[in-house]
């Protein structure tokens, strides 16, 4: 669980503020736009096959940040929700393409390893159900590169 909660998180767990609300703008000289969060949670089929760490693996390989987990998760970054739904692929597995979590792991669509927020408001909803707000990490990056937000 190393490559969860480095150096970042735990600076930002032990010394960040923490902002209340679900959209949140970056600090100080990071990018301008504002950092969408979106749930993602890992279902029994994925965990029982052992796929969570790969899951999070591609969240991760991403840039995207952690900030929640229940066996749940709450990524956080620029159109996390877009690009999220097109990382996880299509409902159906049949039509999932290769390289999405969906299309390299689902077996069947009722067996589809994985399910995401689908919009800001459901997103918020669904945060909102499983998360207070003093229990997601405001991260400071401190020039932390990111695929998602580009130095």
């Amino acid at each position: 669980m190393g490559s969860l909660f480095g150096r970042a998180a735990l600076r930002a767990l032990l010394c960040g503020p923490r902002i209340p609300g679900l959209l949140v703008r970056p600090r100080s000289g990071g990018p301008s736009w504002p950092q969408e969060r979106t749930l993602v949670a890992v279902k029994p089929d994925g965990v029982q096959r052992r796929l969570v760490g790969t899951v999070i693996e591609r969240f991760e390989r991403r840039g995207f940040k952690l900030v929640g987990m229940k066996m749940l998760q709450v990524w956080e970054g620029h159109n996390v929700i877009r690009i999220s739904r097109t990382m996880i692929g299509h409902t159906d597995s049949t039509e999932a393409a290769p390289g999405t979590i969906r299309g390299d792991f689902s077996i069947h669509i009722s067996r589809n390893i994985i399910h995401a927020s689908d919009s800001v408001e459901g997103a918020q909803r669904e945060i909102q159900l499983w998360f207070k707000s003093s229990e997601l990490l405001n991260w400071a990056d401190d020039g932390h590169p990111s695929s998602c937000c580009p130095a």
